[in-house]
Parts: structure tokens; C-alpha cells; sequence
């Protein structure tokens, strides 16, 4: 197998929990954080519906400045509008990866912010970012979920609220 193909196979995985963590959004609740300094329900969550873009960016792109590209995320209001990023996100990221050859996954690719650089990496290994980036902010979503008493979604085992 190869690595495209082995991060497709991960990609796939993977999704199916990010998916299952999205659809239990409340729509009543994306203004509500956990604390002053937690971002919202909606931007932690568009946040994870837009990562799989991500992987798109890292093969089309040699980096990105935010000093030059603020993050603007699109505002998001419900959790049909949600899924709905994700899965645009998803395939785009999917297609891209599919149509990638395997050395491209060797270039460099670099965040930076003006002439602070915050990391400068293989295209592959910003892709592997990419993917824990979104369990990490997964885990995040699965906290709040759990102090609105929303039930949390098993990922890679049971949880404390749903088996696998």
C-alpha cells in the first residue's frame, strides 16, 4: 500500500467519527463556550469542518502566510450548515489526495506569520498535522459535549455514553 493510500484509508477512518462528533451539535448552542478564553461551539466545530481542506492547501501550495491571509472562517449557524462544510471539505481534500503523486508529499510546505515562521515541513507530514489536528479538536468538542450533557460519540473505543 502506499502512503497515499494508506492516508486515504486514514482519511476515510476518520471522518466517520468527525462526522458522528458534528451531527450532535446543538444548533441552540454554538454561541456557548466552556470559558472566556475556549473559543464557541461554532468556531471550534467549523474549525474541524474545514481541516480536510487543509490537505487540499498543503498539495496546491507551498505554505501560508496569515499575515497575508487572515483566517476568516465562514460563519456558521446550524448543524445542517456544518456538515455541509465538512463534507465539501472532505471531498476536496479527498480528490486532491487521490490525484497527488507520491513525491510531492516530500516538498516543503511552510506556515508562517510575516517573517515569523511557525512551522516548515514535508507536504506529507502538514497532511498528518492536518489529521491530528482534528482528533485533537475532536477531543475538544467531545469536553463541551460532555458539560451540555450532550452524549459523547465512541471514536477509537467505547465511550462513556455509546458503544462502539
Amino acid at each position: 500500500m502506499s502512503i497515499i493510500e494508506m492516508l486515504l484509508k486514514e482519511l476515510d477512518q476518520e471522518s466517520q467519527t468527525t462526522r458522528k462528533m458534528l451531527q450532535r451539535v446543538p444548533d441552540g448552542k454554538f454561541d456557548w463556550k466552556p470559558h472566556e478564553k475556549s473559543m464557541t461551539i461554532r468556531q471550534l466545530a467549523t474549525h474541524i469542518a474545514e481541516l480536510p481542506s487543509w490537505i487540499s492547501m498543503a498539495l496546491t501550495t507551498d505554505g501560508l502566510d496569515f499575515a497575508d491571509n487572515p483566517y476568516d472562517p465562514v460563519i456558521i449557524n446550524n448543524t445542517a450548515g456544518l456538515l455541509h462544510l465538512f463534507e465539501k471539505s472532505l471531498a476536496d481534500g479527498k480528490a486532491h489526495l487521490a490525484a497527488a503523486a507520491e513525491d510531492q508529499l516530500e516538498q516543503t510546505w511552510t506556515l508562517r506569520n510575516g517573517e515569523q515562521v511557525l512551522m516548515s515541513i514535508t507536504k506529507g507530514e502538514t497532511i498528518r498535522h492536518a489529521y491530528s489536528q482534528t482528533v485533537h479538536h475532536r477531543a475538544q468538542l467531545g469536553v463541551y459535549f460532555r458539560l451540555l450533557n450532550i452524549p459523547v460519540p465512541a471514536s477509537y473505543g467505547p465511550s462513556a455514553d455509546e458503544m462502539i
